[in-house]
């Protein structure tokens, strides 16, 4: 453990003897950002059952209607979880009328002790009339309407409530909205955090993923000099009597459930800008804790700016930046991800949990996951924004091996989500935060470059901006992107488990290098065999070296290469962009003999050289045969269906050289290989 990482540990554990400005400060190292973002969500949750959410039916009642605008008008402190005020949900009526509006609010567990918080309804209205009664079964509430909806109406609801919001062991991740004394005992923080499932904990909402309000407003009466941090734009500032004051906060965004937030707190801002192509210079807000948590971290508040510009370079421009991006500071343990306003506890001296966070305004704000079976879409991405902010400012590779190593660590199971009503499952570290990275990171990869993987990334984003999305829609843009179905990739590292280890054995032959590469995996995985390409460094008796790209399809399989001088050692896959290890690497001086004789059918290539296209004889009828080109580095430069009669090749996009052909059936089996010359 660094020294760093054993520094927060201390503060997390200590945090009560230590004053507001030394947690300000406290560093997270690299490592651990994910592991922070993770932290704020599960809170109590591993040792709690989770609420993860209502009946089918009341899920049902609740899906006859679209969320169009949220608009919550509170009365909040810093020192208190009561809530009070109300909530206006504008929805849009399906195809049949409504004659009862359903919706979710947390209520005390029947035979609670008297005290015990709970969220009280003092009244529905509906279109200016109230509702004759409203029926609570837990959390989930039904308001009959005095008057039917018409269907595809307008229908707008408030519903007006107190209490006080749960504390811990009611709530699915801890509290979805707390209060906490920062060390020193007089600063006082009250911030919400609903993600998965419980923003019902502190106020009336429908809670689907996929159905995000089109717009939202919050607006907060506290007492002065309390300052209100929430999504999009503070449009305005009222002054009240008593001392108090409203901050009227509003997003003209779609926005999920879970990402409306506030902090209340005697926070100091400070206000930096960021300048994004197309668009005026935005604001980039801190709402910190006092004058010594700002000199503390304005330093790191001055890379926020950067990073947000180098993210809009690759995955396209931040899709808020006509509000702002917002970072309030919360006891939270970790940071958490609001639309345009995270909350975060500290930002640390490497900024990789900020850089987590900020990634989520792509992954998981602008494009939601469409069910928590797909968190990975959000934290895995999150999580490999870390790595590309490490790999502009620092070197990344520590990083990655740390995923990998995390990764490994849970063969048994899959990226995919298969309990979504288990908190501590849906932000598995090593599944979804880590393993979820490296599946990004394999991706990546898998394109032979940035310029296509950030392409396909910016496709996503502009495709599903403002919606919510699965892992088949990110299938479906790679796919578009890359011409070739991925099935077997996602099948392997997103409904799979384990990894695959390469066992190599080499030899030499004047000009000709041959491996033997077995492929093994991990216990229990699933699949038996990970089809993919992998990378080996050749180093050279001089030094120099060479990487050579080989797709592996499969378990067993020789491959021979081209090389210009003596080879003295082989590296399996020298950069860390494959989940697969530990790898053997030996050399074998009988190998040259075996390789020949396991060798696949030669094939007759004409003409060769090839002028644009190849005709293939001396193929076997096959109902789907691929053809595979790869240049003399191993890497494939073409793919394409090889058509039965006449079996030919466009060749008209290669460049000159030297190529080998292999043509692999339905199962990546080699049906046949040989080698040609295009001109």
């Amino acid at each position: 453990m660094s020294k760093k990482l054993l520094a927060w540990v201390l503060l997390t554990f200590l945090a009560g003897r230590w004053p507001a400005a030394a947690l300000a400060q406290a560093p997270l190292a690299s490592a651990d950002a994910a592991q922070a973002c993770r932290q704020a969500r599960l809170g109590a949750a591993a040792r709690t059952a989770a609420t993860a959410g209502v009946p089918v039916r009341h899920r049902q009642k609740m899906d006859r209607y679209d969320l169009k605008w949220v608009k919550l008008d509170l009365a909040l402190e810093n020192n208190s979880r009561a809530v009070a005020g109300s909530a206006l949900l504008l929805v849009r009526v399906g195809p049949q009328p409504l004659d009862s509006l359903a919706f979710e609010l947390y209520q005390a567990p029947a035979g609670a002790a008297p005290g015990t918080a709970t969220l009280t309804i003092d009244s529905v209205v509906a279109d200016g009339r109230r509702s004759p009664g409203v029926l609570r079964q837990g959390q989930a509430a039904t308001a009959a309407l005095a008057q039917p909806a018409p269907a595809g109406a307008l229908l707008a609801a408030r519903i007006y409530y107190h209490g006080a919001a749960p504390t811990a062991g009611t709530a699915a991740i801890g509290n979805a909205y707390s209060t906490a004394t920062l060390p020193g005992g007089s600063y006082q923080v009250s911030w919400s955090l609903s993600e998965p499932f419980s923003a019902h904990e502190w106020f009336p909402i429908k809670q689907s993923l996929t159905d995000k309000a089109d717009s939202s407003a919050v607006s907060v009466t506290t007492t002065l000099p309390n300052k209100v941090a929430s999504n999009g734009l503070l449009r305005r500032t009222v002054l009240l009597p008593a001392g108090k004051v409203r901050y009227e906060w509003s997003t003209r965004h779609p926005i999920d459930y879970y990402l409306i937030s506030v902090a209340v707190a005697p926070y100091v801002e400070y206000t930096t800008q960021a300048n994004l192509p197309g668009a005026p210079a935005m604001p980039v807000v801190g709402y910190l804790y006092d004058q010594a948590a700002l000199d503390a971290n304005k330093y790191a508040l001055s890379f926020l700016p950067s990073t947000i510009e180098y993210f809009s370079s690759l995955v396209g421009t931040y899709y808020f930046a006509d509000e702002k991006y917002g970072l309030a500071f919360a006891p939270m343990g970790g940071g958490m991800e609001h639309q345009t306003m995270t909350t975060q506890s500290s930002l640390g001296t490497d900024l990789t949990l900020t850089a987590h966070e900020l990634f989520h305004q792509w992954f998981g704000d602008n494009v939601t996951c469409a069910s928590w079976e797909d968190i990975w879409l959000n934290e895995g991405f999150a999580s490999y924004g870390e790595y590309l902010y490490l790999q502009q400012y620092y070197n990344p590779r520590s990083w990655l091996n740390d995923a990998h190593s995390y990764a490994s660590q849970d063969p048994l199971s899959s990226v995919r989500v298969p309990d979504t009503t288990s908190v501590s499952r849906i932000f598995s570290y090593s599944l979804t935060y880590k393993k979820g990275a490296s599946v990004v990171h394999m991706l990546r990869y898998l394109c032979h470059d940035d310029a296509r993987f950030f392409r396909a990334l910016r496709t996503y984003q502009q495709q599903f901006s403002g919606r919510a999305a699965r892992t088949a829609d990110l299938q479906r843009v790679f796919e578009a992107e890359l011409g070739q179905p991925l099935g077997y990739f996602f099948d392997q590292w997103y409904r799979g488990n384990g990894y695959p280890m390469f066992n190599v054995r080499w030899n030499q032959l004047n000009s000709s290098l041959f491996l033997q590469v077995n492929e093994v995996t991990s216990a229990g995985a699933s699949p038996a065999f990970f089809r993919t390409e992998v990378d080996y460094k050749l180093t050279f008796k001089d030094g120099s070296t060479q990487l050579v790209r080989f797709n592996q399809t499969q378990a067993s399989q020789g491959f021979s290469v081209p090389v210009a001088g003596t080879v003295t050692g082989i590296e399996v896959d020298p950069d860390a962009w494959l989940l697969a290890f530990p790898n053997t690497v030996q050399r074998d001086n009988s190998l040259v003999l075996a390789t020949r004789a396991a060798s696949a059918p030669a094939l007759t290539l004409f003409p060769n050289p090839a002028r644009g296209y190849l005709t293939i004889s001396g193929l076997a009828p096959a109902a789907a045969t691929t053809a595979e080109v790869c240049d003399a580095t191993g890497r494939v430069v073409l793919r394409q269906p090889l058509p039965v009669a006449p079996a030919r090749l466009n060749t008209a996009a290669l460049a000159p050289g030297l190529y080998f052909l292999r043509l692999a059936g339905a199962q990546g089996e080699t049906l046949g290989q040989g080698k040609f010359v295009q001109q």
